[in-house]
């Protein structure tokens, strides 16, 4: 295909720092395939549950997931513009977005034989060409060599509130200090585990959106993704409403404060 990593934009950043938002939005603005990791890794964490399987067991984790028909779908009016997320044919969408699932799946991303299964299935997806990918290793392990990375990132108390407003919609009513003190466990977790840590790539932009609103972001990207890809590629095929992966038949997905 030439030089994919051109045709690739890697978003990383911490929890709630609005990722899955504006990566699914790029991406539907460019055309492109939307690859949300967050998605795959909250639904290994539902499979590990529902088969009452230790959220410690490394191993068994990932077999399980390598096993599973994981399958993701653009987001629709159903799913509150999230990733759509079914496993083995059920829709598991909005079980798997609450405060609960996010907290331990952060646990389950921390495992380094799970990751293995799931980036590869990742790397999968993205060298089918233009494509979004958003997590919190894309652009130092998943796809290094992306055209275009992105450090996307906000104050804790930025993303404690977005995160309330997040869990309220869906009917939720999660303490703001609670929030934060999550966000900042987890950021704690991300950046300090042993497999691929959270950390911004060396050549990749950051972006500290506090002020911004979610379209101020999604211009800035289109903005820097024009910028990288002088003269702008055009995608040989339109955007699949739905990908395969081996095991995986995705999209990519999402959500945030776990991630």
């Amino acid at each position: 295909m030439g030089h994919p990593q051109a045709l690739q934009i890697a978003i990383d950043g911490p929890a709630g720092a609005g990722k899955s938002t504006v990566a699914r939005k790029l991406a539907d603005h460019l055309g492109y395939l939307y690859i949300d990791t967050g998605a795959m890794y909250r639904a290994s964490t539902w499979l590990a549950l529902k088969n009452d399987i230790a959220l410690t067991d490394g191993d068994a984790i990932a077999a399980l997931a390598s096993n599973s028909n994981i399958q993701l779908k653009p987001a629709d009016e159903s799913s509150d513009g999230k990733i759509r997320v079914f496993v083995d044919g059920q829709e598991i969408t909005h079980e798997i977005r609450t405060q609960r699932m996010s907290e331990l799946t952060a646990g389950i991303a921390a495992l380094g034989k799970v990751r293995v299964v799931l980036v590869e299935k990742q790397r999968e997806l993205a060298r089918e060409g233009f494509c979004v990918i958003d997590g919190r290793d894309i652009g130092t392990v998943v796809m290094p060599d992306a055209g275009l990375k992105v450090f996307l990132t906000a104050s804790p108390e930025e993303r404690a509130r977005r995160r309330q407003k997040e869990l309220a919609a869906q009917g939720e009513t999660p303490d703001f200090e609670a929030l934060l003190k999550a966000i900042n466990e987890r950021d704690y977790l991300d950046c300090n585990r042993a497999v691929s840590p959270l950390m911004r790539a060396v050549d990749a932009v950051e972006l500290i959106t506090d002020n911004m609103t979610i379209d101020d972001v999604v211009l800035e990207l289109e903005r820097l993704a024009k910028e990288a890809f002088q003269p702008s590629p055009e995608p040989v095929n339109p955007r699949a409403q739905e990908r395969e992966a081996t095991s995986y038949q995705e999209m990519p997905s999402a959500q945030e404060a776990s991630t």
